[in-house]
């Protein structure tokens, strides 16, 4: 018997009969959009060459996606808690697609840069529309297994795009292949928009379809400001755009003052501050999430700079050298998607702990090992990072999301990763400028530029660690007062929470 029908057995009382199916279209849909931020990175060179575009220019082509796709979560979940996920999620894919054709079309850079700006939007409707779904369809231990799912498909995706772009290219020879890297979004979306209008269940949500205009815009700017010098960390942004931080501070700062105000009055904010300050494991998960993807998502470019520069491999080797960690990701995550229910927040302070033991042995490794044999030398230490963070991502996401009223699942899951791509700009900017500050302090020893920046991330794993650790003791001093309180609730200890004067209501 397979797991799904098994599932179908035990499906709680009123659940959705296809929900297993519509999550998996979901997901495909998730696996294409986010790896869509990294698999363009190796095809940067063709690109350059075929369109004749500067370097600083070319970069656009990456950044510009990351950009629009950080700015366009949190509204876009709240446009789906309003309107309806399956409606936005819809939207958003035709609209993926179509700038996918555009971008491989694209008769020069300027073109190519405009497509994806606006497919970078349309990854952004799309992804919190993912986990609301999750949210919205799924109950008790089965909502932790669809996150675990979920969880995988973040690690996967953001692994293994070097690997998918080398092959592409190696595949579709020529000045132009570099356009396939963009095509194939098309027959997949396509296939899966078709799916999804029959599976994804057409169920709105009870949001009043009002938009909080001002606050939209004022998390939009201040999320611009905080963003832009970042995604142009590589070109010097950091220098020339330094104003751009306190000015995104500020406009943040506004913008939570704004949405105070907003549920005073009692209407709908963008994002409820409540979610942060009365909603157990949420700013936890917030803050843990953030500082993680710090190093996550800047070990890929510095894995990507040893390799193709320093050693001279190819995208295609390169992205090779790093799938124990995907395989090991993708592993745990659906493993820790069934215990998380039981174990709770113990299950990422395990994890975190084996990010961190497994990329300290990996910058070792490479500190110390010839190159000749450094790519199988890192495989079993890069497949215990992966492990362990297979139980971070999905885990956390879960955690962080648990008790989450459902009517604000999409705004909430935007937020999350909001901050992820937050960190992950913060990581994909620090890891490389450190990566060549010791280069050129050191003679040119790539090996100990990439162990460097990899201190870096195993830095940010360890205090990943540490808050994960401090929920981990709330959460048992809680669970323990709750038992005194009420005994039958020991089991769980979980608080409901409720939001007066909003329309939220919990599952």
């Amino acid at each position: 018997m397979t797991s799904t029908t098994h599932d179908q057995q035990d499906a709680p009382a009123g659940a959705d009969p296809k929900r297993w199916q519509a999550l998996w279209v979901t997901l495909v849909v998730g696996f294409m959009s986010l790896l869509d931020v990294s698999i363009v990175s190796v095809a940067l060179p063709s690109l350059q060459q075929s369109l004749g575009a500067s370097p600083a220019t070319v970069q656009w082509v990456v950044s510009g996606y990351a950009l629009a796709f950080g700015i366009a979560l949190v509204p876009a979940g709240r446009l789906g808690d309003a309107f309806g996920r399956r409606r936005l999620f819809l939207i958003g894919l035709v609209a993926f697609v179509v700038c996918s054709a555009a971008a491989g079309a694209a008769p020069s850079v300027g073109w190519l840069i405009a497509a994806r700006l606006l497919q970078g939007v349309a990854a952004g409707v799309l992804a919190p529309q993912n986990s609301a779904l999750i949210q919205q369809l799924f109950r008790g231990p089965e909502r932790g297994r669809a996150f675990g799912f979920f969880g995988a498909t973040v690690g996967i995706s953001t692994a293994v795009g070097p690997v998918v772009g080398g092959t592409l290219l190696a595949l579709a020879s020529g000045p132009d292949g570099w356009r396939w890297i963009f095509y194939v979004n098309v027959p997949i979306g396509v296939v899966a928009f078709v799916l999804a209008l029959r599976l994804i269940p057409a169920r709105e949500s009870s949001g009043h379809g009002r938009i909080d205009v001002p606050g939209v815009l004022l998390l939009g700017t201040g999320a611009l400001a905080l963003l832009f010098p970042l995604v142009q960390a590589e070109s010097g942004g950091l220098v020339r755009f330094w104003w751009c931080f306190p000015l995104g501070v500020v406009l943040l700062v506004a913008f939570l003052r704004w949405e105070q105000r907003v549920v005073r009055a009692g209407k709908d904010p963008v994002f409820d501050p409540r979610l942060v300050t009365r909603t157990r494991g949420y700013a936890p998960g917030l803050a843990l999430g953030t500082v993680y993807f710090i190093g996550f998502s800047g070990i890929w470019l510095t894995f990507a700079l040893y390799f193709q520069t320093g050693l001279g491999w190819t995208p295609l080797q390169s992205g090779l050298a790093v799938t124990p960690f995907a395989v090991g990701s993708a592993s745990a995550a659906v493993v820790a998607g069934r215990l998380v229910e039981r174990y709770g927040r113990a299950l990422t302070v395990l994890g975190l702990a084996g990010v961190s033991v497994g990329l300290t042995a990996t910058a070792v490794v490479v500190a110390t090992v010839p190159p000749g044999s450094i790519g199988w030398a890192i495989v079993p230490t890069l497949l215990l990072a992966g492990v362990g963070g297979g139980f971070v991502i999905s885990p956390n996401v879960t955690l962080t999301l648990r008790d989450v009223p459902v009517e604000m699942a999409g705004s909430a899951g935007g937020a999350l990763q909001t901050l992820q791509r937050f960190g992950g700009a913060i990581g994909t900017a620090a890891l490389p400028g450190l990566f060549y500050l010791v280069l050129a302090h050191t003679d040119q020893r790539y090996s100990w530029a990439a162990a460097a920046a990899l201190g870096v991330a195993v830095l940010g794993a360890l205090a990943a660690l540490a808050i994960g650790v401090l929920d981990w003791r709330h959460d048992r001093r809680d669970d323990a007062r709750q038992a005194q309180r009420a005994p039958e609730d020991a089991g769980s200890g979980r608080a409901h929470v409720e939001f007066h004067g909003s329309h939220a209501a919990h599952p």
